[in-house]
């Protein structure tokens, strides 16, 4: 089995939790945050991985990689950061508390 096929059920989900925020919370992902979020993260991979993987920390098997590399890091670990990227902003809005209005017993008393 290769890495992009572990990754690619994973990729689907995240996916598809960002359209589901964008069809029933409409306005809530950004996706400018979203697309500078995955560039950071992205580069961030691609320095760290690099740096890891020449130090010998950690390496992957060549029967499972595509072939395709940023530096040593194999394209397929920068799923990771992608999937992050998009799924807990949208998961964020999808399973967050409903914001609901202050009962007036709740704040008697509290002076600000």
């Amino acid at each position: 089995m290769t890495y992009t096929l572990v990754n690619a059920p994973f990729l689907a989900l995240c996916v598809a939790a960002v359209a589901v925020c964008a069809r029933r919370r409409p306005g809530r992902l950004r996706p400018g945050a979203v697309v500078v979020t995955v560039a950071v993260l992205v580069v961030l991979t691609a320095v760290f991985d690099n740096v890891m993987i020449a130090a010998g920390l950690f390496d992957y098997a060549s029967e499972g990689r595509s072939g395709l590399a940023v530096g040593r890091a194999p394209v397929e670990d920068f799923a990771y950061p992608v999937a992050g990227a998009l799924a807990l902003p949208a998961l964020w809005h999808l399973l967050g508390r409903r914001a609901t209005a202050t009962a007036p017993s709740e704040t008697a008393g509290v002076t600000r």
